[in-house]
């Protein structure tokens, strides 16, 4: 079983947050084998009794084995009135420690949920990282099919498993919560995100082309977010004399999952060509995105543009006030004529440290930018751990 990076508390509650499938009931069983109850949301019967009377949690509970100590309810935001239960009995005396997953924060807010107020940590699990694959990683791989466990994993019919996952995202997750009206047109918005992903986003031309309002399509956007199929890029904008651009970015959760999506998972990728390029970008940034979260880093993501189209992939500003511009490139044959959007952010931040993040094997210095293997900027950035359970 591949270990995974996340560390979580085994003293204090905590919410475990993740999209569908990657494998937070499994890290919970695998991290939390005993003197635990588990309360399974997706189970039928469960769920009914407890929907129909909360309270009977609290009832279960009072009758409990003493030395049952972790209480764990998956799929939480099936039922958040649970929630007030879970903090009337927190503030008992002695009290479980309680373990409450989920792939959507989006009910819970929704329904003004009780978030405990600070009696539960949060977490974010996330797919497979290259170090949590170790030796099974294969960058090929992961650019085609993405690192969802049950599909990176699969021995056969990983496409297919991707496919069947957009759809039950669509039926479960969207039609199911009634997040949407018009499950057609969210479809259709769906599909020509994942086509922009890692673009920056023109509201207006998707409005026009899902035949919907701009406001509507900042609205699905704000769904995806919150239902953690994705996450925004900002743009860099700290006070300048340049005029930089004023919209994010998105990019979605897996590439995988993104390329699904995009009708593109039956569509081989071929190193050198711009597809490929754009699958290792959104790899890349992923992977750093991911890091960051577990280990509590802190660091600021954004990306940099002006209206002359200077771009760097990726701007990271950590808490000791450290800068660095990251450009992302597929290829190994890299020169300076590559770096005129380092050059440019360097005009504007003298002290960031130039990236150059690629396929070669051996670090190079071009002028004052680094082209280093995409393995060692981990290193570079402070974002590489020990691999352990908890």
């Amino acid at each position: 079983m591949l270990k995974r990076q996340l560390k979580v508390s085994r003293k204090k509650s905590f919410f475990l947050f993740g999209p569908r499938q990657v494998g937070k009931s499994t890290f919970i069983k695998s991290n939390f084998n005993d003197n635990v109850l588990i309360y399974d949301l997706l189970k039928y019967s469960e769920y009914i009794k407890l929907i129909e009377n909360p309270s009977i949690l609290e009832q279960e509970l009072k009758a409990k084995d003493p030395c049952i100590k972790y209480i764990i309810i998956d799929e939480i935001q099936k039922i958040p009135a649970l929630l007030d239960e879970v903090h009337r009995i927190l503030e008992s005396p002695n009290p479980p420690i309680f373990i409450l997953s989920g792939s959507s924060a989006r009910k819970l807010k929704r329904d003004l949920a009780n978030m405990l107020g600070g009696r539960a940590l949060t977490y974010n699990l996330f797919p497979l990282t290259h170090l949590e694959l170790g030796s099974a990683f294969d960058l090929d791989k992961v650019l085609n099919i993405g690192s969802l466990p049950a599909v990176y994993l699969a021995e056969e019919d990983a496409e297919k498993i991707l496919k069947s996952y957009v759809e039950t995202y669509l039926e479960e997750e969207i039609q199911a919560e009634a997040l949407v009206r018009n499950i057609g047109s969210f479809s259709k918005f769906l599909r020509l995100a994942a086509d922009e992903n890692g673009n920056i986003i023109n509201f207006s031309n998707i409005a026009r082309n899902t035949a919907t309002d701009r406001k509507l399509v900042k609205e699905y956007f704000q769904i995806l977010e919150d239902t953690l199929i994705g996450f925004f890029l900002l743009p860099f904008d700290k006070a300048c004399r340049k005029k930089l651009a004023k919209h994010p970015k998105f990019y979605f959760f897996d590439i995988g999952v993104q390329r699904a999506i995009a009708k593109q998972i039956f569509l081989r990728l071929e190193s050198g060509t711009s597809l490929y390029g754009k699958a290792f970008e959104h790899f890349i940034i992923l992977e750093l995105y991911r890091l960051n979260q577990y280990l509590d880093k802190d660091y600021e993501f954004s990306f940099y543009r002006t209206n002359d189209n200077a771009e760097v992939d990726l701007i990271i500003q950590t808490p000791q006030k450290e800068t660095y511009a990251i450009e992302i490139k597929s290829g190994t044959n890299i020169d300076g004529r590559a770096f005129r959007g380092l050059k440019s952010f360097q005009e504007l931040v003298p002290s960031a440290q130039l990236l150059c993040v690629s396929l070669v094997e051996r670090r190079r210095l071009v002028g004052e930018v680094v082209i280093l293997p995409w393995q060692e900027v981990f290193e570079v950035l402070g974002l590489v751990t020990r691999v352990d359970t908890v």
